[in-house]
């Protein structure tokens, strides 16, 4: 009994059979996924839309205006957290049997610093790739100088081998 090592290919690459000769005739490509979609069992959309914390069903505990001091806010955020860990740990030496609420508590804050976090993603990305940019304008840069350099020296160097060839 013979087996194969690999799979046959799939029908559709008949479709390409005529490519080499005439690379117009492969077909178009799907077009991109608008909306949302199902991946895996589960469901996406293609917008990237940040959900707001009432939407995920927890309390916003930092201001709702659209000029937000991230800073101060996060830094509140965390005090705020040192202080409910601190106040879970009395609890459990205290009263271990009201130790839910402390904990529901936690939670809140962390998914409140998380979301804070999460707005910030598209600064961060922006920034990133202003510096990425710049380093690569800068190796550009540094690369052209380069390149002058060694025509500089190649020039030399012909110009040096010209003369001691008219010296001969």
């Amino acid at each position: 009994m013979a087996t194969a090592t690999y799979p046959p290919p799939p029908p559709y690459y008949r479709l390409y059979k005529d490519y080499s000769e005439n690379p117009n005739s492969a077909p178009e490509p799907p077009p991109p996924i608008e909306g949302t979609y199902v991946c895996f069992g589960g469901n996406y959309t293609t917008e990237d839309v940040l959900p707001s914390l009432e939407e995920q069903g927890v309390p916003q505990l930092y201001p709702k205006d659209s000029n937000v001091d991230y800073k101060k806010e996060l830094r509140s955020l965390n005090r705020e957290l040192q202080l409910h860990i601190l106040e879970l740990a009395d609890v459990l030496v205290e009263r271990p049997s009201q130790y839910a609420k402390r904990i529901g508590d936690i939670s809140s804050i962390f998914k409140n610093l998380h979301h804070l976090l999460n707005s910030l993603r598209p600064h961060q990305a922006r920034a990133t790739l202003i510096h990425i940019m710049e380093l690569q304008i800068q190796q550009r840069k540094q690369a052209v100088e380069d390149i002058k350099r060694r025509r500089e020296e190649a020039q030399r160097l012909l110009k040096d081998a010209f003369v001691t060839l008219d010296g001969q």
